[in-house]
């Protein structure tokens, strides 16, 4: 059975997908895809060039980049709204507070920004609103909408963000890869400069170190720069 005919299978009518959306921010493809492949830079790249060559080519590539340069799970990606990114002065936030119903585990949580994501967040808000329209939006209602939403101008929820990512790797030509791709080329790349374990998983916000080592993938150059230690 093909990813499509799995899809269709399990969120091929409301009520289901209505459950899915409900039920603690889990993935109907989520058990399909934990061992997802992890990216290079180099394959990192040509993503985002298929990327660039989208109508959404902002959203998607912020979207996905909340992933690799963030460890974001694609549920706390769909459910991130414009106001837990988007400080009072306009300017991006350098963490992002989740709530409990925001992530997938039911318990909050912060995310860290880096310097080049939060780069990535200004110029794709710059791409909806002007810089002084970003400094009102904390005093409207528009601060509660979703951070990332449909052509339909409706928020994503974890499955269809999770479908929409399949998609743009598979037309990237990048097979193997999942929402979980981002997630893991994180952890693994943080792993691989020596990122102690105990900060690896506050950043990933697991509670279990076992969970957040099968989340890290073992590389020949891990291994080769393992061996020049000795």
């Amino acid at each position: 059975m093909n990813i499509k005919d799995i899809w269709q299978k399990m969120v091929g009518n409301e009520k289901q997908r209505n459950y899915a959306a409900n039920n603690d921010n889990h993935t109907l493809l989520e058990d399909y895809m934990k061992q997802a492949r992890t990216l290079n830079e180099k394959e990192l790249n040509l993503l985002l060039l298929y990327v660039n060559t989208r109508k959404y080519a902002e959203r998607d590539r912020c979207m996905l980049l909340m992933t690799y340069f963030a460890g974001m799970r694609i549920g706390e990606v769909a459910a991130t709204k414009i106001k837990d990114v988007l400080a009072s002065d306009g300017t991006i936030k350098q963490e992002v507070n989740l709530t409990a119903e925001q992530t997938k585990g039911k318990y909050a949580r912060t995310v860290v920004l880096n310097e080049k994501l939060r780069k990535e967040l200004m110029a794709y808000l710059l791409t909806r609103f002007s810089k002084q329209d970003l400094i009102a939006i904390q005093y409207s209602a528009t601060k509660e909408k979703a951070l990332f939403s449909t052509q339909k101008s409706e928020g994503f929820n974890a499955n269809t963000a999770c479908y929409h990512f399949h998609m743009l790797y598979k037309n990237a030509g990048l097979e193997g890869c999942s929402s979980h791709s981002g997630r893991r080329s994180f952890l693994t790349e943080l792993s691989s400069k020596s990122v102690p374990l105990k900060v690896l998983m506050e950043l990933a916000g697991h509670r279990q170190a076992q969970t957040t080592m099968r989340y890290v993938n073992v590389t020949q150059d891990m291994k080769r720069a393992a061996v020049e230690l000795i």
